[in-house]
């Protein structure tokens, strides 16, 4: 796809806002925390009295030490943030800067090309990117905005990040085991068994897609198994962070977050808000020497639906698609199944799990969303030329709290699905 100049313009100035999102952390989160204090002083000298007796000011101390160190794992991230191949020097001085202490490559490295079986790579394919609520139901915004407001952090945008933040636990952490396992755990399965017949040592040879990859952890579990694997996803947010973890952590539990520190509500006692996590949970250089493993930036249907000239160079290419969380993610479903089916080998299995929150519903943005109900998204993909087989419900939940006094469960779908083959 050839970008205009607008597109590329407006490329520029999302990634800048999300670089200016993560520069500003520790001062936004520092405010939020500031507030609280002042509300104090707005309380009777009885009530502060009480309060202080509670432990309640010392716990503020200790969530800014807490942001502290946040800002200090933000700043790493985007120390270097040349992957996206822009310049992110917006004249302004990092917030909490921090050395990176960044090791060897150890994940997929940044190139534009297909690469020779074993070799790791981070893609970029610039697309425009879009913006649908999150999972967490906020809502993004345009970006387009006067000289004088440029770069400076929104609420919205900040969400995103306290979100990646309990992101990397889910995907990156002991403590997100459970939770990644309960989504991941069926999807690989079910890749095994589909091609238990290929000997562990040929499965390089065999191409996975991962769409919506998000941090990168399905994806990089999969080509730990020995097949090549490819993530895509779209939202600078989660590029930035998966590549600092693939390629820029090279020892188990290098670093240390705290992710809860952000909501004072639903928490059971201070040392679930205030309790440290460690990433990552594997050596993420730990990868069979036979699989190539890459993830590309850039929106789905953009990426893998294009054509070029009169070629389709992702048509029949893929052995196995894995959806986990993923097809709510679109405005028209229609065009991800029909674009899942195009580039599926004959034959090849389309593994998917989630619940349908469709992100484009009530955007306030202009743009389509179709919503479907779970009946109508598989009668879909029967017509699309689809199998479906092994159809269950899942219990999941999603960046959830372990400890908190709240937390959301999807009951998830789950099915695989094999291409149709063409009748001759």
């Amino acid at each position: 796809m050839t970008l205009s100049e607008a597109d590329i313009e407006e490329e520029r100035q999302h990634f800048h806002q999300v670089i200016a999102t993560f520069r500003h952390y520790a001062q936004y989160s520092m405010s939020t925390n500031n507030r609280r204090r002042r509300d104090i002083y707005r309380l009777s000298i009885a009530d502060q009295e009480i309060l202080d007796s509670l432990g309640y000011k010392k716990k503020l101390d200790d969530v800014d030490k807490a942001i502290l160190a946040n800002a200090q794992f933000v700043a790493q991230i985007i120390e270097n943030p040349e992957i996206f191949e822009l310049d992110a020097d917006d004249g302004e001085a990092d917030n909490g800067a921090a050395d990176s202490g960044a090791g060897r490559p150890s994940g997929p490295e940044m190139q534009q090309t297909d690469g020779a079986p074993g070799e790791k790579k981070f893609g970029s394919q610039r697309h425009p990117h879009p913006h649908p609520h999150s999972r967490s139901h906020s809502q993004d915004h345009a970006h387009s905005r006067t000289s004088s407001q440029k770069y400076k952090p929104s609420e919205n945008g900040m969400d995103k990040l306290r979100s990646t933040l309990k992101q990397l636990v889910r995907d990156w952490s002991s403590e997100g085991k459970e939770e990644r396992e309960a989504c991941y755990e069926p999807i690989k399965d079910a890749l095994l068994q589909h091609y238990s017949h290929i000997p562990e040592a040929e499965r390089g040879k065999l191409r996975v897609l991962v769409p919506g990859a998000g941090l990168g952890r399905l994806a990089w579990d999969v080509a730990h198994l020995g097949f090549s694997c490819q993530g895509n996803e779209f939202s600078h947010y989660m590029l930035l962070s998966s590549f600092f973890v693939l390629n820029r952590t090279n020892q188990i539990e290098k670093h240390t977050i705290y992710p809860y520190v952000h909501s004072f509500s639903n928490i059971p006692n201070s040392r679930a808000m205030l309790r440290p996590i460690k990433i990552p949970d594997v050596l993420t250089s730990d990868l069979p020497s036979t699989v190539d493993f890459s993830l590309v930036a850039g929106d789905f249907e953009e990426v893998y639906g294009s054509s070029v000239g009169p070629t389709e160079p992702h048509a029949g290419q893929w052995d196995a698609i894995l959806t986990c969380f993923f097809v709510d993610t679109a405005k028209n479903v229609i065009n991800y199944l029909r674009i899942i089916h195009k580039i599926l080998s004959p034959g090849g299995i389309w593994i998917n799990l989630g619940p349908l929150l469709w992100h484009w519903e009530n955007n306030d943005t202009n743009d389509p969303s179709i919503e479907l109900t779970l009946e109508e998204v598989k009668e879909l993909a029967l017509e699309i030329g689809f199998e479906l087989s092994n159809e269950r419900t899942i219990n999941a939940t999603y960046t959830n709290n372990a400890q908190s006094m709240m937390g959301y469960t999807y009951h998830a779908a789950f099915w695989t699905a094999t291409k149709k083959l063409e009748q001759t």
